[in-house]
């Protein structure tokens, strides 16, 4: 008995020294959502998440209708430190507009945004749970410490090119493009919850404001599933986005997934669905060791387990 309890202090006090780097052992998406998570891939890894996705709208006080398709790719890179990582968000898109007297087609870069994003705070940094070896209801007790987010800044710039047919000016504008993004672990960490608030082309005639949330449930190693609500308001367009799907982990850098979307109005009314895939590549990686507590607590609580399994 002492034997076994005191090999599980080992293994307990050996976890947190070990973890609470960025760097995660399976492949950690974005996608299907479109939150942006608080955490970044880990320093010296790159990760591609992509996609193809329809959509069809219409507009029944304009009296038309648009079909197309279109492809997204985000790019995301950790250098110089655990805690940043940098981004390219690029979205292309084809579609043709059919009214009650005439048809056009039109495609672009619909989205090119360039920036990066940094973890403020880590919940998880510094913290180790307290494990009751004698009470299962203690240990499986609600854990406040979980309603603290991990909180991220991204900061980048929308790059709109001249004659684009989705933007608002016929002229060629920077803009920057601000984001708060906090994320929270529930339960055994199979459920978690981000939110996103943006402030998009700040300087130009038609700033816009949103969020997302998208609440994940992991059903197993391979298998999680999500549920998304967006919004975005501006004097050139604002609606409200509900989404969902589910994502399959081919191994642990490949992930798959699928996901539908629409909104509740019909000015215009949208519906679109994608498939897609995230893969990362993270040879160069060097695991990154932390001490969570700064004195030498844990190294006595070995010390006193070492001697305990010798009695």
């Amino acid at each position: 008995m002492f034997k076994f309890k005191s090999t599980v202090v080992v293994a307990l006090l050996m976890i947190p020294m070990l973890n609470y780097a960025q760097h995660t052992d399976e492949i950690n998406s974005n996608r299907p959502g479109e939150t942006m998570s608080a955490f970044s891939v880990g320093k010296s890894v790159f990760q591609i998440e992509t996609g193809i996705y329809g959509i069809t709208e219409k507009h029944n006080l304009l009296n038309y209708d648009a079909n197309g398709f279109g492809v997204d790719a985000t790019l995301r890179w950790g250098l110089f430190m655990e805690r940043l990582e940098f981004v390219a968000d690029l979205q292309y898109q084809n579609e043709k507009v059919n009214a009650l007297f005439s048809s056009t087609e039109k495609s672009a870069l619909k989205q090119t945004v360039l920036g990066a994003k940094y973890l403020i705070y880590d919940p998880f940094k510094n913290y180790e749970k307290k494990v009751n070896l004698y009470s299962w209801k203690a240990n499986h007790a609600f854990n406040w410490h979980q309603l603290i987010p991990a909180v991220s800044v991204f900061a980048g710039a929308n790059l709109t090119f001249s004659d684009n047919p989705y933007s608002f000016s016929p002229d060629g504008t920077i803009s920057p493009k601000i984001m708060l993004i906090t994320q929270n672990h529930f339960g055994d960490g199979t459920w978690v919850f981000v939110t996103n608030i943006i402030a998009d082309y700040i300087s130009t005639d038609y700033p816009s404001y949103g969020y997302v949330l998208t609440l994940t449930k992991g059903f197993n190693d391979k298998w999680s599933g999500f549920i998304e609500n967006q919004g975005y308001k501006s004097d050139f367009y604002s609606d409200a986005i509900v989404r969902t799907g589910a994502a399959y982990l081919i191994n642990k850098d490949t992930q798959i997934d699928a996901s539908i979307s629409t909104n509740f109005k019909d000015t215009p009314s949208i519906l679109y669905g994608g498939v897609g895939i995230s893969w990362r590549y993270d040879a160069n990686y060097k695991e990154v060791r932390m001490d969570v507590d700064s004195g030498d607590s844990n190294k006595k609580a070995l010390r006193r387990a070492k001697k305990t399994k010798r009695g």
